[in-house]
């Protein structure tokens, strides 16, 4: 291929719906042309994924020894397994600003900034690292940032310290917590409806005259490659329609034949499991397209009321479960943990040219504590993926005993990884140097 035949955005178009391609081998999607100008420089673009789960884990099973395919992972960590050799499991890093309240929503607010908090009911906080990144390269995409929920917001105050803290960890200023959307079907439509709103069309649907069109145009790998694109997308769709039809998981539910209210469009799936797995889906759909670089997937809140009676662990919620290290406990954890394999595999399977999209992702997963007793001295840190080739993984970090330790050190190595340089960010003035 010698011409630059794709512009950077290349999409596929239909009445009120815009789809953009995947990484395809015989079409330049990325890539604008190189120094010199020579031929398209069709690079995947590094992306970053924050994903978050509340009130932290088993006090005994959050560990990991040695390194690459030897590594030993303790049994919180056991889904993770086939990733050993993409994955960074960091200890000791924390925000000192976090262990001023030492409650859920003081520990939470700042898990992305390391900025100080208000307390008094007042709501002030810091630019998240998610946020931030979209206030600066955002802009290549049609989405800038795409930040997920599966619980609501919680607005109400504990301990002098706003709730939303523990509702939010994006923040797209100091002051504002950036919305939640927690309806798969809406955050499905953000990717791929110009409008997002729900439409009574498939969004396949509205696009495969144009699909058509192009498939007569790239090679047969890439024809494989488009047509297993499309059935994903036709699979979100009709989990989601499917899901929408059984009410929803929080909140309102019809209880007569017919409401004196009309029922909530786009309903939340009542099987948390599945609620999950929708929003795992919309993440990876968003990154395979290019439709967003940058996701935070909140799977719960900190100080989580939400049950699993998908695991039959239906007697407590979130929060009372982790005081204490019981095997219900261990299997609520796991089951987060499965959630971050399931993103890393299905992201593992996607080619692009000589690497994978995990291969071209940080995945970050990560706790506001370490344990359900509030531990914030140190935080749970995994970090999956290479940031296309800039990130060594097999290894375990320990900061425990260093004395600068800020997780927000963190933060500035993988701003570099997108190439945005910071002289400081939150309470960090340099990188950790080995990620």
């Amino acid at each position: 291929m010698t011409t630059h035949q794709f512009s950077r955005r290349t999409f596929l178009r239909g009445i009120g719906v815009t789809m953009a391609l995947p990484w395809l081998e015989s079409r330049t999607v990325w890539g604008d042309l190189p120094p010199g100008g020579i031929k398209p420089a069709s690079e995947a673009p590094v992306r970053l994924a924050v994903l978050f789960s509340g009130n932290g884990f088993h006090s005994k099973e959050w560990w990991a020894r040695g390194e690459g395919k030897q590594m030993e992972l303790g049994k919180v960590l056991e889904p993770l397994n086939d990733f050993r050799e993409k994955m960074l499991l960091i200890r000791g890093l924390f925000n000192a600003e976090a262990l001023k309240g030492n409650i859920h929503s003081s520990q939470t607010g700042n898990l992305l900034s390391g900025a100080p908090l208000a307390s008094g009911g007042e709501i002030r906080s810091g630019t998240s690292i998610d946020q931030f990144l979209a206030q600066q390269c955002g802009h290549s995409t049609k989405v800038p940032s795409l930040v997920l929920g599966c619980e609501r917001s919680n607005p109400s105050v504990h301990k002098n310290y706003s709730m939303l803290y523990s509702s939010h960890i994006s923040w797209s200023s100091p002051t504002t917590p950036t919305p939640l959307e927690i309806y798969p079907a809406l955050a499905f439509d953000r990717l791929f409806k110009d409008a997002a709103s729900k439409g009574d069309s498939s969004v396949l649907d509205a696009i495969m005259a144009d699909a058509k069109d192009l498939r007569r145009q790239i090679s047969a790998r890439d024809q494989h490659k488009l047509d297993e694109y499309l059935d994903s997308v036709r699979d979100v769709e009709q989990r989601i329609e499917n899901a929408g039809k059984r009410g929803e998981l929080q909140g309102w539910r019809p209880t007569l034949e017919k409401p004196s209210m009309a029922r909530p469009a786009d309903g939340i799936p009542q099987d948390i499991g599945e609620h999950m797995r929708l929003m795992c889906d919309i993440l990876v759909l968003g990154f395979q397209t290019d439709t967003t670089r940058i996701c935070t997937l909140k799977l719960n809140n900190d100080h989580s009321a939400l049950r699993f009676p998908n695991l039959g662990v239906d007697y407590m919620i979130h929060h009372l479960l982790s005081h204490s290290d019981t095997a219900d406990w261990l299997k609520v954890n796991q089951f987060f943990l499965d959630q971050v394999a399931y993103i890393a595999r299905k992201l593992d399977a996607i080619q692009e040219g000589p690497r994978t999209a995990l291969d071209n992702t940080m995945l970050l997963f990560c706790s506001s504590m370490l344990t359900g007793n509030h531990d914030a001295t140190q935080l749970p840190v995994v970090l999956l993926g290479g940031a296309g080739g800039r990130i060594k993984g097999g290894r375990m970090l320990d900061y425990q005993d260093k004395s600068e330790r800020q997780m927000c050190r963190l933060y500035l190595s993988m701003m570099d990884k997108m190439n945005i340089r910071l002289p400081k960010f939150g309470d960090a003035t340099v990188p950790v140097e080995e990620v």
